[in-house]
């Protein structure tokens, strides 16, 4: 499957920056995006290219300064977390050789890895490689069911899909997290990890997670930040309002993928998610995760409001001076709710959305409409 947006983003960021780092999950396909690429690259030379989980590899970057600084054009390191002190290196060939450029591949946040905001500050331009999106499939109740990690979407069968996913799981949990210097017994992570599935689309509890684990509250706070940090949990902030209603402040958080948030949860196939009363908050993400994506908004412009009379909104994007308004509702026929008014009239809504899983658009007030999620 092509994914040109990102292709071109690529190649416009390497236009105005010595080093472009894609960041996303494991398996996402930030490799054969890379490869993609620099073969469209009739200059590129496969010596340029470092596999991070290769030994060849490896032992060529022993002396990375004396590896990298004699090569030319465009340059690939494919998980550049496995060997953090490649950072200052970067920083020096990126000041000293103009006819370098670097491509860097890594499965963990930029706070995670190290620092990385800090240490190529003004050098590195950053692209969030997510999995597959719905206006790249088309295939909504697939896409929503094995989410879109490329071998889960793809596998030939549902049960195929389940496997894939459930062998990634375990492999994130035993290997990725450790490789990235994290000291987490695997049983306790995932144990946390099927809590937050519990958890998705709610406001997130602190110290109930604690008390059920026998660990601080800060403890709780450093789980999910990795989660968050591994691209496996979203942290959606709540939006403060300068007005006199008291207001949740919390975060709520969601399984980023809707596959692993089934798999987690043990839904196998689509009889039974329909059956399962999660169906309505597995919706409310997978939605969520596409509005996001649409709107190209970062993680600093995406908040949910609430407030404790009971008026809320699923999803508040910020964009300059506009703000968007998002409800996620998994019924036939949406319908105008009093909470919908006061979020729209209380933050000064350029519109309010809300998203449902069919395929007529119509419109319930002034700037409030319902739409199915493929029409956005």
């Amino acid at each position: 499957m092509e994914r040109k947006s990102y292709l071109e983003l690529i190649d416009r960021y390497l236009k105005s920056h010595p080093i472009v780092g894609m960041l996303g999950p494991r398996q996402c396909g930030k490799t054969t995006l890379a490869r993609a690429y620099s073969s469209s690259k009739k200059d590129f030379d496969r010596q340029n290219y470092f596999d991070l989980e290769d030994p060849i590899d490896l032992a060529r970057l022993a002396t990375p300064r004396l590896a990298l600084e004699n090569l030319k054009g465009l340059i690939v390191i494919d998980e550049i977390q496995l060997n953090k002190e490649l950072f200052p290196i970067l920083r020096v060939l990126a000041d000293k050789n103009p006819h370098q450029q670097f491509l860097i591949l890594g499965s963990a946040s930029r706070e995670l890895i190290n620092n990385t905001s800090e240490t190529l500050a003004g050098r590195i331009a950053y692209i969030e490689v997510c999995p597959f999106s719905l206006e790249e499939t088309k295939e909504q109740t697939k896409l929503c069911l094995r989410g879109g990690f490329p071998k889960s979407f793809l596998a030939e069968s549902d049960e195929d899909s389940w496997d894939w996913r459930e062998f990634y799981i375990s492999t994130f949990l035993e290997r990725d997290i450790p490789n990235l210097g994290i000291n987490i017994p695997a049983t306790t992570l995932r144990r946390f990890w099927i809590m937050i599935a519990h958890y998705h689309a709610q406001i997130f509890n602190y110290s109930e997670l604690a008390r059920s684990l026998s660990v601080s509250d800060s403890t709780i706070r450093r789980y999910l930040d990795i989660l968050s940090g591994t691209f496996m949990v979203r942290q959606l902030q709540p939006w403060w309002e300068n007005i006199k209603k008291r207001q949740v402040k919390s975060p709520k958080v969601y399984i980023r993928d809707s596959g692993i948030f089934h798999s987690l949860l043990g839904i196998r196939d689509q009889y039974g998610l329909q059956t399962n009363p999660k169906l309505g908050a597995s919706w409310e993400g997978f939605a969520l995760e596409e509005v996001i994506r649409k709107y190209k908004a970062k993680p600093h412009e995406c908040f949910f409001w609430s407030t404790h009379s009971g008026a809320e909104l699923d999803l508040l994007i910020v964009q300059g001076n506009e703000k968007f308004g998002f409800e996620f509702k998994y019924g036939d026929a949406p319908t105008l709710s009093k909470s919908m008014k006061i979020a729209t009239e209380d933050l000064s809504l350029k519109s309010l959305t809300v998203i449902y899983p069919g395929d007529v658009t119509y419109q319930l007030a002034d700037n409030i409409f319902v739409r199915g999620l493929s029409s956005i």
